[in-house]
């Protein structure tokens, strides 16, 4: 029964609430026990507060008694990826060069929205360093592995958010996403994420892309994405970018469906390789919004890659990163960010102003796309989880040849989520990607879970 109410949905979890068949308590034990059991062999988490989450669930556990649940979220198990500040718990990004020693007296704003809304916080999840990278190890918190297969990658940065949702270690996982973040683990670990509009999700301090880094659900279940959504979406004054206020339930009309929408479908972006087993999942995904009422046309959204001018500005933004951090200090550092880092020094102000205009051209591409189009439909990755140790597959050569279907988004600030969508002949997870004009959570909400009515997403056991 313990497993069982591990892997429960947060949906879930609230209608037994409410029906009093289960309380918090039990239910943070359950996860809290599926950590002990399962987490030493997989290390999604930097650290786990037993007793902070277990005195959370009392006080959840007594609201409930009383009819009286504080919020959406009231007594749901969730876990904070370490990117993220959470009062009285050190926030280390997975680096050496942060010191625990406090004071930390702020909630990051997803973290107290969630909290204001009674989650129960178990830990914080890992991520490379100052997450960095599309994998999850770092020289502060070791490797973490894939559920699926301990011997590949879980995927990063938002590596340990991911692990945790597959396995049962927290229903509700905050993540984040510059360059495929939240995508690239959900993909490789097969589970929901959702990188919201940028600026929907208020996001406090911003992390290494300002400007690119969308903060959103990693979870098991497309409602859950829509009711951990709902709340993390509240305004904070905190982020200056943040959209206009707009209070908003975004799990009503997820059961719309897709009859009548124009979906475009590209395998490459016109300019990626993509695995053929990997192709063919995704060539089937696509095939069941047409079965379900869409209009499907396999269509190149026709933009150039945008490759050389989206790396101008990540490594640049690492280079001007390792500039805050003390000489003496820097030889605790991955070497992969130091040598990333590096290259980012070789790029002038005139280099970043012809990046950003790029920039500006891809977002007016993509603007005038949707006019034509309410979804495109790519691969989320080209390929399956690789073996540990690598930043990059052995076939292609560097960070960002595996990654052409997620950064050209970031670029964007459009919407994206990461769908599961079968299993090559290994038994490891691919994924769709679904991607709307910015503001139109509502359109991939209810695209992801007309998709999921009819293909469930299985979880590892």
């Amino acid at each position: 029964m313990t497993d069982e109410i591990a892997m429960m949905s947060a949906t879930e979890l609230r209608q037994n609430y409410r029906r009093r068949r289960l309380s918090p308590v039990e239910a943070t034990k359950a996860v809290l026990a599926r950590i002990e059991a399962r987490d030493g062999a997989l290390n999604a988490f930097r650290f786990v507060a037993h007793d902070d989450a277990l005195a959370a669930a009392r006080r959840s556990e007594e609201r409930w008694m009383k009819g009286a649940p504080c919020g959406l979220l009231d007594g749901i198990p969730s876990t904070i990826k370490d990117q993220w500040p959470a009062k009285g718990w050190p926030t280390l990004k997975g680096s050496r060069t942060v010191s625990p020693e406090g004071p930390w007296t702020e909630d990051a704003p997803a973290v107290a929205r969630m909290r204001e809304h009674g989650a129960v916080f178990l830990g914080k999840t890992n991520m490379p360093e100052f997450g960095w990278k599309g994998v999850t190890d770092s020289p502060l918190t070791g490797v973490s592995r894939n559920p699926w297969n301990r011997e590949r990658t879980c995927g990063g940065s938002s590596g340990g958010a991911a692990i945790a949702a597959a396995t049962g270690m927290g229903m509700l996982n905050i993540g984040s996403d510059g360059a495929g973040s939240i995508r690239i683990p959900s993909a490789f670990c097969g589970v929901y994420g959702l990188k919201a509009t940028y600026g929907r999700v208020p996001a406090y301090p911003y992390g290494l892309l300002p400007g690119c880094s969308h903060t959103g659900p990693m979870v098991r279940t497309v409602a859950d994405a829509a009711l951990m959504l709902t709340v993390i979406s509240e305004p904070d004054p905190r982020d200056w970018l943040q959209l206009p206020e707009e209070r908003r339930d975004w799990r009503i009309g997820l059961e719309e469906g897709v009859r009548g929408l124009r979906i475009a479908y590209s395998r490459t972006l016109g300019h990626g390789w993509v695995d053929p087993e990997v192709g063919v999942l995704v060539d089937e995904a696509a095939r069941v919004f047409e079965e379900l009422g869409a209009y499907v046309e396999e269509k190149d959204p026709g933009f150039p890659d945008p490759r050389a001018p989206f790396e101008a500005f990540y490594w640049s933004n690492m280079a001007a990163t390792l500039e805050g951090i003390p000489a003496e200090k820097r030889a605790l550092m991955d070497p992969g960010y130091l040598e990333r880092a590096e290259y980012g020094r070789r790029y002038s102000a005139g280099d970043l102003l012809r990046a950003w205009a790029a920039r500006d051209a891809l977002g007016r591409h993509m603007n005038a796309f949707h006019e034509s189009y309410d979804l495109l439909l790519t691969p989320q990755l080209p390929l399956v989880a690789f073996e540990l140790g690598k930043t990059h597959p052995d076939r292609l050569g560097a960070m960002f040849d595996w990654l052409p279907f997620t950064f050209p988004f970031n670029f964007t600030q459009q919407l994206a989520a990461s769908v599961p969508c079968g299993f090559t002949g290994e038994g490891l997870p691919a994924a769709l990607q679904i991607v709307a004009g910015r503001y139109r959570e509502d359109l991939v909400l209810r695209a992801s879970r007309a998709y999921e009515s009819v293909r469930p997403f299985k979880m590892p056991e």
